[in-house]
């Protein structure tokens, strides 16, 4: 069955023309001509499809694939990765070394709070460090810190415990708490209480202070590193 469709111009003519069809029937030869436009469109569609992807720089791929993102950052290999160290933190503590205020470096799996640290203090050298030559002046283990929210100005409580033990080499001692505490970032100064009244305590030079103290008040007692 042949399909007459609505042409114009030219068309007319070449829809006067006839081919012999599969049936050996006339085909309009308006049919060819729209069979052969088809298939150029249907190649030209096709062509487009390729070489979009390789246009935009991107290969043409013919399944879906996972993207593998990397777990490190790219400049950092996988030996130098596994060989730091996991769960390590360093903290000062102020001992004594000839008469002089030494710091010394201890590692902690975390970081110690102002009081964890104190209490480090006063607990005195490890064997290791002995073995090194430190010792402390510290003479009483009733210390107690507070560092109020917000604020860089510790508050040590001092216990009368203490008073009974106390040794000529006291400024060494305040100087060590001192030295201690305020090498942490969060804490730049300290002040001494006992039952919750200001404390005089000696700084480096002799002189007295009830008020804060820094670890610059104790720099003439600190030695060589």
């Amino acid at each position: 069955m042949n399909t007459a469709l609505s042409i114009e111009g030219d068309d007319a003519a070449v829809h006067r023309g006839h081919a012999t069809g599969p049936a050996g029937g006339p085909v309009p030869h308006r049919s060819l001509r729209t069979s052969i436009m088809i298939t150029v469109r249907w190649i030209a569609v096709l062509l487009a499809a390729v070489l979009a992807p390789a246009a935009c720089g991107v290969p043409a791929q013919d399944d879906a694939h996972p993207v593998a993102l990397p777990r490190r950052p790219l400049n950092t290999s996988t030996a130098s990765a596994a060989a730091e160290p996991v769960g390590e933190v360093a903290q000062v503590l102020c001992l004594i070394r000839d008469s002089r205020l030494t710091q010394t470096v201890r590692r902690f799996d975390t970081l110690l709070d102002p009081q964890r640290q104190l209490d480090q203090l006063v607990a005195g050298p490890t064997a290791s460090e002995q073995a090194q030559g430190l010792s402390t002046a510290l003479a009483t283990a009733a210390l107690t810190v507070r560092l109020p929210a917000g604020q860089t100005t510790a508050a040590v409580e001092i216990a009368e415990a203490g008073e009974g033990a106390a040794r000529s080499d006291e400024v060494l001692a305040y100087g060590q708490i001192v030295c201690t505490l305020t090498s942490r970032a969060d804490i730049a100064a300290v002040t001494f209480l006992r039952d919750g009244q200001p404390l005089q305590v000696p700084r480096g030079d002799g002189t007295l202070s009830s008020g804060p103290v820094r670890a610059a008040d104790y720099r003439s007692l600190i030695g060589p590193v």
